[in-house]
């Protein structure tokens, strides 16, 4: 039966499809994007990624309607395989058929459950970086109080121009050249900074300078990096195939043993399908928290309010 399925699947085209949902294929068009990033070689995650980001919420508003239509479609082509079973003659085989797509539903649902709870618990490990980076910047801030002038002041001034430049870094998301150059600059006055407090810090007479401020500095810049690599840190590229590719299976599955229940119910369909569709999107939201409808940017207001308390 199974075979019959698939070959079923194979032989209908594209044009039978669409004729069952009763839309015409320039309704499924949607206009291309220029993916930054996507070159060939390219994680799925990388793409995805690159989508979101060089296209911005249109870039969402693309995978969402994708991802809906093909499993819409998916579900038709399930039940269109049942009806050409039987328009040649054949009776349609359901033996088996319930334990298959249960197993395969019962998989895809271990899969966006541990899926869904990794990406939670990233979301949460980034704003808890963000409430961290403020309170070592904080820190490391105040502890320039320990050099004397002028060194002070000029480390402070250096000091708020990285801190500017961290924070512009996050506001220019998506825009890649932008967050690019926003880093670039920060990477340059955080070795400056560094440079400049270790001399400072040898031409005072006060060990509590060498003991206190580099450490907290450090603490600062090891973070900043954390945060930075924590934006890279997304599931494996199997994860994100084995996860679209269960939906597409279960749903061709589905659409296939509701062909054997009596007419096409579209209440029971679109809502199946917009159940997965909202599930991986909000997988996909959370795992890039600044390009979506789920955003940790309301917890840059801790970094900004350090950058006030630094008078400038």
């Amino acid at each position: 039966m199974y075979g019959d399925l698939l070959r079923g699947a194979w032989r209908l085209s594209g044009s039978n499809i669409c004729a069952a949902l009763n839309i015409r294929w320039r309704s499924f068009f949607i206009p291309s994007l220029r993916w930054k990033g996507a070159s060939r070689g390219k994680a799925p995650e990388a793409i995805l990624a690159s989508l979101l980001y060089g296209a911005g919420w249109a870039g969402g508003l693309v995978f969402v309607i994708g991802l809906f239509t093909s499993i819409l479609i998916a579900l038709e082509l399930g039940r269109l395989v049942w009806q050409w079973q039987v328009a040649s003659g054949r009776e349609p085989e359901t033996t088996g058929v319930g334990a298959v797509a249960s197993a395969i539903f019962a998989l895809l649902g271990l899969l966006i459950a541990f899926t869904f709870s990794g990406a939670a618990s990233r979301f949460d490990m980034r704003r808890t970086l963000i409430v961290q980076e403020a309170n070592d910047i904080g820190t490391a801030y105040m502890r320039l109080d320990l050099l004397p002038q002028p060194a002070r002041g000029e480390l402070q001034e250096i000091f708020r121009q990285y801190l500017d430049a961290r924070l512009d870094a996050y506001r220019a998301v998506p825009d890649r050249k932008r967050v690019d150059a926003a880093l670039a600059r920060s990477d340059v006055l955080r070795e400056r900074l560094w440079t400049d407090s270790v001399m400072a810090s040898q031409r005072t007479s006060s060990t509590a300078a060498t003991m206190l401020l580099l450490p907290a500095l450090n603490a600062a810049f090891d973070t900043a990096s954390t945060r930075l690599a924590s934006t890279k840190e997304h599931p494996p590229s199997v994860i994100f195939g084995m996860l679209f590719a269960l939906c597409w299976i279960g749903a061709l599955f589905a659409g296939y043993g509701m062909a054997g229940r009596g007419p096409r119910n579209w209440l029971h369909a679109l809502f199946f399908v917009a159940s997965l569709t909202m599930t991986l999107y909000v997988i996909v939201d959370l795992e890039f928290p600044r390009l979506g409808l789920i955003r940790v940017d309301a917890f840059d207001e801790v970094l900004q309010e350090v950058r006030t308390g630094m008078q400038k």
